[in-house]
């Protein structure tokens, strides 16, 4: 019998087990082949337990990728949903991800990433903030900067540990000014806290300098820098991001980040690397392109009467539509049908954001500039 397959089947679903000597691996569906005459239908009926925890079945479905979903069916729609850059990679960044799979370069890398890849992120933060990292072990690579929650002081009871925030600001295109980021450090430094900040739009930064706040005084041992290159260097789809960190925070994310993706995509990290040596260029004409539909957006949204505050990073436009008598989701499904003009609820972001909603100014000029049309028509049929 060594070496024999053994395969039966219940109903309509076949199992197989290798059986050999020495190998008990078939005793594990005896209790099944048992049951086969008398009880199958107990088997199946567990399918039909609630096996989710209650916490999922609770977490809302993004509101952004259900507009998402809809503009999908429908022609002729101008989307200002989704944020992510109408560019496409630069080619000298696709062409190095070609050649990386082309070199058979398919394999898993260290869990922290290509060394090469990190020292070119350690010399990048070492350019930009002055700061020091050790790319052996204070920087890994992860996928996407996903892989962060607005603060007050009353907030912070003794059972708080971290303070998260994202500057420049996704959905509103704020930049955290730097004496409110010196009060935050404070704030962390007196009661011996860690910062999260997600960068990732730190590139796209208008009329002024991004501030880290990691390079602030006594912040660098309590902040986790996390940034990527999906806005900066149109890569969203390569899924490729970074944090550094000090080593001793470092490793305990490594356990985690090793269980569950294991490392990041090798094209991409190759592409990535590419990024950083040849791709400046490329960054500040996006960045130039994406200043200059601001200016003609924002402008456009104040003059057709929705009051937009000025955003100073990233590339949405937050304005507030209170006035028009609907809600924020009223407000986008209506546009969105009437109109062919996908924007996003505020309230998607969180309740605060009730009576706004998120335009991503990130596609096309002209595209833009219809979208305004569409919108002012939209406003005055509704007066």
């Amino acid at each position: 019998m060594e070496g024999e397959s053994n395969t039966f089947n219940l109903h309509s679903i076949s199992y197989h087990s290798s059986v050999g000597k020495g190998n008990n691996a078939i005793f594990c569906f005896l209790p099944l082949i048992k049951k086969q005459e008398e009880g199958i239908q107990d088997f199946m009926d567990t399918l039909k337990r609630e096996v989710l925890s209650e916490r999922v079945r609770l977490v809302k479905p993004s509101g952004i990728r259900k507009f998402f979903d809809i503009i999908n069916t429908m022609p002729d729609v101008i989307s200002l949903g989704v944020g992510e850059p109408d560019f496409v990679t630069p080619a000298h960044i696709r062409e190095a991800g070609i050649r990386s799979i082309q070199l058979g370069h398919t394999r898993y890398t260290s869990n922290y990433g290509i060394l090469e890849l990190r020292e070119e992120i350690a010399a990048l933060l070492q350019r930009r903030y002055g700061l020091n990292y050790d790319p052996r072990t204070e920087i890994l690579v992860t996928v996407g900067v996903s892989e962060g929650v607005d603060l007050i002081a009353a907030a912070i009871t003794p059972r708080t540990k971290m303070i998260l925030i994202g500057n420049p600001n996704n959905p509103t295109g704020a930049v955290v000014p730097q004496d409110e980021l010196e009060g935050i450090a404070r704030l962390a430094i007196e009661h011996d806290l860690i910062v999260a900040i997600d960068e990732v739009y730190s590139r796209l930064v208008y009329e002024a300098e991004h501030i880290s706040i990691a390079a602030m005084p006594g912040m660098r041992e309590r902040t986790l820098l996390l940034d990527g290159f999906s806005k900066a260097y149109a890569m969203t789809g390569w899924r490729i991001g970074y944090v550094a960190v000090p080593a001793h925070i470092l490793e305990a994310m490594l356990k985690i980040h090793q269980y569950t993706v294991m490392c990041a995509g090798t094209a991409s990290q190759e592409a990535a690397i590419e990024a950083l040596r040849n791709g400046e260029n490329d960054v500040q004409i996006m960045h130039a392109d994406y200043a200059r539909r601001r200016r003609m957006f924002v402008d456009g949204l104040n003059r057709i009467g929705l009051p937009t505050c000025e955003p100073r990073g990233a590339f949405y436009a937050f304005p507030y539509i209170g006035d028009t008598g609907m809600t924020d989701e009223e407000f986008a499904e209506k546009l969105l049908f009437e109109e062919q003009v996908a924007v996003v609820p505020g309230s998607s972001f969180g309740a605060a954001g009730a009576g706004f909603v998120r335009c991503a100014y990130c596609t096309a000029y002209d595209k833009l500039e219809e979208a305004l049309v569409r919108m002012e028509r939209f406003l005055k049929n509704h007066q």
